[in-house]
């Protein structure tokens, strides 16, 4: 398991610990998590979770002609 330094303001420093605290985690699990979340190579659960919710009909795009009039730039 790797160290990592991060400089952080006073104001950062104590939001992050704040967001710690209140997932009642470490700081470094918390900012572990973060870096997890943010570089995941695979849908979050919840996206995957809405797969097939909808109608297919539901998401069809509208015929060529049928869209809304548009405002010249």
């Amino acid at each position: 398991m790797s160290t990592i330094a991060v400089y952080l303001d006073d104001r950062l420093e104590q939001r992050l610990r704040q967001a710690a605290q209140q997932d009642g985690v470490s700081v470094s699990r918390w900012v572990a998590r973060l870096v997890e979340e943010r570089t995941a190579v695979a849908w979050p659960a919840e996206v995957v979770a809405l797969a097939g919710a909808w109608a297919d009909e539901d998401l069809q795009r509208p015929a060529a002609g049928d869209d809304v009039p548009r405002i010249a730039l």
